[in-house]
């Protein structure tokens, strides 16, 4: 059996800004209708398990969501709670799928990558999962096809088989000189991210080569909490592990490694110039997404949310333009990451918040907010509910957008439809319910001197929040 393992923890900082902060990539719909997460989701194998998913637990909800929009199930949803790089991640998952003494194979993938050759792909993992269970550990290498200076290549040693290769080294991401002579040669592969081994295989040589990881992981799911589809572990002990990707914790120093060929059009988008390369461009060869108006622009991608961008004599430039930052940087710049953990040592709430907020129960959307003031576009899910809660602080206003809402205020209980509203005032016990198959949505206007997130006592709560 196979179980895919989706890695979906990543900051997103290296596409800032694609949303209104710096919200992960792999959430956002960046190639079409789906997001990165579901299409990962949607091109797994049909002979699979349906999926194990490790996010951050400040994720999780978006996760949920995202899997109910495309209706799929899963085995699990790991909440790591801090980022501790891949080989952590991927022990979680190991471990937890050897619980009833199991010992399946596990398909790990990055909830980030474009795979366009959905058959091809899968007849890269049906060729991994023979070395799989003949106890290596199989990485699914891409032929390179220009001179990639973001991605990480294997260096592999001559033919040992019609269909892989022995591994010689890892290399990190070259220089652009040295990409040249790894795209000329014929032995380097792109690190797809993308690997297939049984899990008493990795637990193993982590245990080998990394003990204090295994060790930390080991004890962190020795008090496994699960809250419906959620897993927690234990976190004082996984905060003690050590920090370390899967490709430096094992696959550098294992001798069970092959290489399986991956022949698709296959990128991680870890850039500006990698979203370009995959995108339609017009015949200047510009990305062009949003109200955007060019005059004598070529090789550009420029991308606007709420307003019109007039673009003049430029090229080889990202602009992208949100709700509340504008980001105009080199097409090939390097330099992105470094810039977002400025923002961050400089506190900046661009760096930390999200306009769009996502809960148990459907999503808010930050609309505006001012001295005493903030404006929420909520959206609830078919039928769920908030938590009867009340406020210290501020009191709202509440306006059906979309749909029919139940409303419990004090001692009432009674239904709003579109175009009414009602007034919740400050220390009030309330609730927002959505008892219909369909959405609803609601404006709310916040009033109060303090208007935080913080400022909510529950009373009660469906999802076991305090």
């Amino acid at each position: 059996m196979i179980i895919p393992v989706i890695l979906s923890g990543g900051s997103g900082s290296r596409l800032w800004p694609v949303s209104r902060t710096l919200f992960p990539k792999q959430f956002l719909s960046l190639i079409d209708t789906k997001t990165l997460f579901q299409n990962t989701v949607l091109r797994l194998p049909k002979n699979a398990a349906a999926p194990v998913i490790v996010c951050n637990e400040e994720h999780r909800f978006v996760v949920a969501e995202q899997l109910r929009q495309i209706n799929y199930e899963n085995n699990g949803v790991i909440l790591e709670p801090s980022a501790k790089n891949t080989a952590p991640a991927v022990a979680l998952a190991a471990l937890n799928a050897i619980q009833n003494n199991d010992d399946p194979v596990l398909l790990v993938l990055s909830a980030d990558h474009i795979i366009q050759n959905v058959e091809k792909f899968h007849d890269a993992i049906n060729s991994a999962k023979i070395f799989a269970d003949d106890g290596k550990i199989s990485l699914l290498g891409v032929r390179p096809t220009k001179a990639e200076t973001g991605f990480g290549y294997i260096e592999v040693k001559n033919l040992s088989s019609s269909n892989s290769y022995d591994i010689k080294s890892f290399k990190e991401k070259p220089s652009l000189n040295m990409a040249r002579k790894y795209l000329a040669s014929d032995k380097y592969f792109w690190n797809s991210g993308i690997f297939l081994f049984k899990a008493s295989v990795y637990l193993n040589e982590l245990q080998k080569y990394e003990p204090e990881i295994y060790s930390a992981c080991l004890k962190s799911c020795n008090s496994i909490k699960k809250d419906s589809d959620f897993i927690r572990i234990d976190n004082s002990y996984f905060d003690q592990c050590p920090s370390k990707s899967i490709d430096y914790a094992v696959l550098e120093k294992t001798n069970l490694g092959v290489v399986v060929p991956l022949d698709v059009n296959w990128s991680d988008i870890g850039s500006w110039s990698g979203l370009w390369d995959v995108k339609t461009k017009d015949k200047n060869e510009n990305v062009v997404e949003g109200d955007v108006k060019l005059h004598n622009v070529n090789n550009s991608y420029i991308y606007s949310t709420n307003r019109l961008i007039s673009a003049i004599d430029i090229s080889d430039l990202v602009i992208i333009d949100t709700q509340d930052a504008l980001l105009v940087s080199s097409k090939k710049s390097e330099s992105i990451k470094e810039f977002v953990n400025q923002l961050r040592q400089e506190n900046r709430s661009e760096a930390n918040s999200h306009r769009k907020v996502f809960r148990p129960w459907g999503y808010f959307d930050s609309v505006d907010y001012g001295e005493n003031f903030q404006v929420k576009h909520i959206f609830v899910n078919p039928k769920s509910k908030l938590s009867l809660q009340k406020h210290q602080f501020r009191a709202e206003h509440w306006v059906v957008i979309k749909g029919k809402a139940k409303i419990t205020c004090g001692e009432k209980i009674f239904e709003l439809n579109e175009n009414q509203s009602t007034y919740i005032s400050k220390g009030e016990i309330h609730r927002l319910e959505n008892e219909t198959n369909t959405s609803l949505e609601i404006i709310e206007i916040q009033t109060g001197n303090y208007i935080g997130e913080d400022d909510i006592i529950r009373i009660e709560d469906d999802y076991k929040r305090s």
